[in-house]
């Protein structure tokens, strides 16, 4: 993005940072492999690929939208975004690892088919999901805790009962989308709008008292997360009130699902979260849970 964006180089440092604590000394890294076409069609139109990808400048800045932009190294980047998340999917499903997260910038949700806006060019966590079930899986689930619904995800999976989106996200607010009577097909999309100033405790009961229950009535096969951490009360792009121990609850409760139907295997990956010390601190807390789990 141009300088001064908040979508900036500086948000991976801080959650990278966090991560090469003591406490995380175990961690297994792994670099991020450029995804590839076949992967990126089965969610985005190949000609849009072709599109987004040819626009990349050499120098300087090209804005896509009010909110996004590009420069010199957004196409390198958007590829390994994406293939994180299937590189990710063939590590777990192959035993190497239970779970995992892709420390990824930019983000990805809001993407949709043929269209990049608010700060996304990829859809990552859907090319995840289809690259799971390209591998043989059936039953997929998404759950999306960014601050922001993901309208992209959404948008990818909504005609498909075989998989399964779940957001939680404040209302009203960008991208405009995510109502409660959104519910796809045979109920496979699940959202949970809650109001501006809401704390963790009204979006624990959202997982709670709905989401968990028709997850579990799924039964997924493989569990992704959209982790975004901009639902942070610290956050200044968001106006939820989310603490680190509210994602670890949440991260808690979805290993739980996972291990029950999925045989534990969970892949999350960044999306939104935009005060640096606060998403630093909450990918702490995500990922703490996660090797809990593993």
């Amino acid at each position: 993005m141009e300088p001064g964006h908040y979508e900036s180089p500086q948000r991976l440092e801080a959650v990278l940072a966090a991560l090469r604590a003591p406490a995380f000394a175990s961690l297994q890294w792994r670099e991020a492999p450029e995804a590839s076409r076949d992967a990126l069609g089965r969610v985005h139109d190949p000609r849009y690929v072709d599109a987004v990808l040819a626009a990349v400048p050499t120098e300087g800045y090209v804005r896509i939208d009010p909110d996004t932009a590009m420069g010199a190294g957004t196409g390198v980047a958007m590829l390994r975004a994406a293939g994180a998340g299937t590189a990710a999917v063939d590590a777990v499903m192959a035993g190497e690892a239970r779970n995992a997260f892709c420390a990824v910038r930019p983000p990805g949700h809001h993407a949709e088919r043929a269209r990049a806006m608010g700060f996304c060019f990829f859809n990552n966590i859907a090319v995840a999901a289809l690259h799971a079930r390209a591998r043989g899986l059936r039953r997929v689930a998404v759950i999306d805790f960014d601050v922001h619904h993901g309208n992209g995800t959404q948008h990818s999976f909504e005609q498909d009962r075989a998989l399964f989106y779940a957001s939680t996200h404040q209302d009203p607010f960008y991208p405009g989308t995510g109502h409660a009577d959104e519910q796809g097909v045979a109920g496979n999309i699940v959202n949970v709008p809650v109001r501006g100033g809401a704390d963790g405790a009204v979006v624990r009961r959202a997982y709670a008292d709905v989401i968990l229950p028709k997850l579990d009535a799924f039964a997924p096969e493989f569990v992704l997360i959209s982790a975004g951490f901009d639902a942070h009360h610290a956050d200044p792009l968001g106006g939820l009130g989310l603490t680190e121990d509210d994602y670890a609850w949440i991260t808690r409760e979805l290993c739980a699902v996972a291990a029950r139907h999925a045989g534990g295997r969970v892949v999350s990956a960044l999306e939104g979260g935009y005060d640096l010390d606060a998403l630093g601190a909450s990918a702490a807390s995500h990922v703490r849970e996660l090797m809990a789990a593993a």
